[in-house]
């Protein structure tokens, strides 16, 4: 799996190291169990939005999202909720590097007034985009919004999670899709195991 929280000398970035702080800080508790979105039962758990929806956290999650975002990629966003504060965190972060970048999200149903569809934001076919997430335990989610991305005819040119917690499943379902995948965070890094 491809991570960016450790260096080429194998030391935390500085980066990497201030948002592993944040989450160990305001994002993960200890006190489960807890039953994960997936059914699975953990003796942890990680509220992202702690850090994605704090004015620190976010700042720091939405540049250590766009140090590793492709050239190509012009914006950026996900399944609604996990992925909104990251998305907006990131293009607001770009927008102070002189990198146009724009936030988009993908809403969980089609939406049956207004415009309708499930894609809300300035994008459109064409466009190259990141998918991202904040907590990944199988990959369900991230998959569903990258399949209603592509049917919408953007071109997903990679995946980035805040915290993998699937043991490599992710990686593996992004991959049959043809698309990196990378996390900024595992759950070694937070001091815990496990699913």
């Amino acid at each position: 799996m491809h991570r960016v929280s450790v260096t080429e000398s194998g030391h935390l970035s500085d980066l990497s190291g201030k948002l592993i702080e944040h989450l160990e800080s305001h994002s993960v508790r200890t006190d489960g169990p807890f039953t994960l979105r997936s059914g699975q039962v953990s003796s942890w758990y990680l509220d992202a939005r702690q850090t994605t929806f704090d004015g620190e956290g976010a700042h720091l999650v939405g540049s250590a999202v766009l140090e590793i975002l492709h050239e190509s990629v012009t914006a950026v966003g996900g399944m609604t909720m996990g992925a909104d504060p990251i998305a907006v965190a990131t293009a607001v972060v770009a927008s102070t590097r002189n990198r146009p970048l724009r936030a988009f999200s993908v809403r969980k149903e089609v939406k049956a007034h207004g415009v309708g569809g499930r894609l809300v934001g300035p994008i459109g076919a064409g466009d190259v985009v990141a998918a991202v997430d904040d907590t990944i335990t199988t990959g369900g989610a991230l998959i569903e919004s990258i399949e209603v991305m592509l049917e919408q005819g953007l071109e997903v040119a990679q995946a980035v999670c805040v915290v993998d917690r699937s043991g490599g499943a992710a990686e593996e379902r992004c991959a049959a899709h043809g698309i990196p995948f990378t996390a900024l965070v595992l759950p070694a890094d937070l001091g815990v195991e496990g699913p």
